[in-house]
């Protein structure tokens, strides 16, 4: 299940293929901000892939074809990712972009002890 979150991803390209045959989509009223807009009208798409059972839900837009267009990438990338897991495009670009992440914590956290420090040194020189 926590692969899962890795989807989401847009640098992607070897994605297996989905078939509109394996695809089950619902419209329905969508949930959130919007007032009148978003209660009367049903243009939130829930796609769901028969074979696997991950069902995808997308309300990021007004256009229901722009929702289905959405619904449709990324229930594709939470599809590779179910199927290939740790050999997934997508799994392998959230690793990425932590690790990335995790380097510039890393950064940021020695500048400041560097300035820390230099701030320590400035102090006793003074005194």
């Amino acid at each position: 299940v926590p692969l899962l979150q890795a989807a989401g991803k847009k640098n992607s390209f070897n994605l297996l293929e989905l078939t509109e045959a394996e695809l089950e989509e619902q419209f329905v009223r969508g949930d959130g901000p919007g007032g009148q807009a978003t209660n009367k009208t049903n243009n939130c798409v829930v796609l769901k892939h028969i074979p696997s059972g991950i069902v995808v839900k997308c309300h990021q837009t007004r256009s229901v074809e722009k929702n289905r267009k959405i619904a449709r990438e990324i229930l594709q990338e939470k599809v590779d990712l179910f199927y290939k897991g740790e050999d997934s495009d997508v799994f392998k670009e959230k690793k990425a972009s932590e690790r990335k992440k995790q380097e510039k914590k890393r950064r940021a956290k020695e500048n400041l002890e560097r300035k820390k420090h230099l701030k320590e040194m400035q102090q006793l020189d003074k005194k």
